[in-house]
């Protein structure tokens, strides 16, 4: 299966984080990429080899860019690509002579796909930064943690990868469209600060419309009511209750005993909340994370026990679905979304 960018071809200047990322998404999916990487690239970013799973999929071919062939080489490959996609700090690339005016000279097709943590102007643009710094200042990161502790890191998913990779892969193949409908090509300012601040759009929404607190672990969705939330289980394990709507949390009562408890059948009282979440904690603490799975996840109380990355591929769903794939002895998630007509092809293991 050639898979549903068949045909595109995109140039990747190598780095880390969210360009590869976008990398990642564009050729799981059938797009030709070619990853350059500069000569000392392995010395800087370290060699992870077949575990770089970022970087699976790719043809990779090492440039000098500060030298005349390095550029030249480039130059070439610009101009049969549909895009090229780099994160450097602003400037750059500029200064190794390969900047957007001359990649559109030579090819005026090219969408220029490019990733900064901060935008390329502002006052911060020339600011390092990473992605705790980005989602940070973009009010996201506030909301993650509980009330009364320190806001907590999502790993790097918001600004890296959803705030950034997968913007930029979505803003390249917009720009890839708007090339072969007009001819022309351009540059797209891509920032992990904006990307993740366009992510907490319904917070804001909410927060606007007054039903949405500016404290941590005070609204519906961020731990705030007893019926969204995780539960440490007798075996010091973990369970993820998200029983919205009126039918979930009504089935979740019934099956762990409650329906006829008084206290539980308000939930929109929040004066009562902190009080129903220690109720469901020494409830959640009498039986095992296996038994609460036997007993809550065949149903609609939406449930669903916390699994460790070790534990995840194990689970018959993630089994049933595929959902993870071993390349090289390296378990890792499978290309997604599903395309029904234009599957993505098998992965392939990065290149050495």
């Amino acid at each position: 299966m050639a898979g549903a960018l068949a045909g595109i071809t995109v140039i990747e200047l190598a780095g880390i984080g969210p360009a590869p990322f976008a990398g990642m998404m564009l050729a799981d999916h059938g797009a030709r990429v070619i990853r350059v990487a500069r000569p000392d690239m392995h010395h800087v970013l370290g060699d992870m080899g077949v575990h770089d799973v970022l970087n699976r999929n790719r043809e990779c071919l090492t440039l000098d860019l500060k030298a005349p062939a390095g550029r030249d080489r480039l130059l070439t490959l610009v101009g049969e690509a549909d895009a090229l996609i780099e994160g450097n700090r602003p400037g750059v690339i500029e200064r190794l002579g390969i900047g957007p005016e001359v990649l559109l000279a030579a090819n005026p097709r090219l969408v220029i796909g490019r990733m900064t943590g901060w935008g390329q102007d502002g006052p911060l643009a020339e600011r390092a930064g990473h992605d705790i710094d980005y989602i940070a200042l973009s009010g996201a990161l506030h909301t993650y943690g509980r009330k009364d502790g320190k806001p907590t890191m999502p790993v790097n998913a918001v600004g890296d990868y959803g705030g950034g990779g997968m913007m930029l892969a979505f803003a390249v193949l917009a720009g890839i469209l708007a090339a072969r409908r007009d001819g022309a090509g351009q540059v797209i300012d891509c920032a992990m600060s904006e990307g993740a601040a366009l992510l907490t759009a319904t917070i804001y929404g909410l927060f606007g419309a007054g039903r949405w607190q500016d404290q941590r672990e005070s609204n519906v969705i961020d731990g705030g009511a007893p019926y969204y939330d995780t539960y440490e289980t007798a075996d010091r394990k973990w369970v993820a209750i998200g029983a919205l709507e009126d039918a979930f949390y009504a089935e979740l009562l019934d099956k762990l005993g409650l329906a006829d408890d008084p206290d539980f059948a308000r939930p929109e009282a929040e004066e009562r909340w902190p009080e129903l979440k220690r109720r469901l904690e020494a409830l959640f603490r009498t039986k095992t994370r296996a038994e609460w799975c036997a007993l809550l996840e065949d149903g609609d109380a939406c449930f669903a026990p916390v699994l460790s990355l070790a534990e995840a591929p194990a689970h018959p769903h993630n089994v049933a679905r595929g959902n993870f794939v071993s390349l090289a002895g390296v378990i890792q998630p499978t290309p997604a979304p599903r395309f029904s007509r234009t599957p993505a092809p098998t992965p392939r293991p990065p290149e050495a």
